[in-house]
């Protein structure tokens, strides 16, 4: 499953505000990212392996903006 694809089946869950806060990108799209990040290093990606990694560095983002809302509802109530 694509990262893209991860996120919306996490977000179409319903997920509680706690399980917005502590969410974790599956291992299998870590290492997905970390290759691309490791092959754009050594050998340069193609274009939609470059596109690809835009869009997971996009989704991080966002995701690092709704846990940080997430984890101050949680201490605000």
């Amino acid at each position: 499953m694509k990262a893209h694809e991860e996120l919306v089946e996490f977000i179409a869950s319903g997920p509680s505000v706690r399980s917005v806060a502590e969410f974790q990108a599956s291992p299998t799209c870590q290492a997905r990212v970390a290759d691309l990040i490791r092959k754009e290093k050594n050998d340069g990606l193609t274009p939609d392996e470059k596109s690809e990694l835009e869009c997971c560095m996009t989704l991080e983002h966002i995701m690092h903006l709704a846990k940080a809302k997430a984890r101050g509802h949680l201490l605000h109530g």
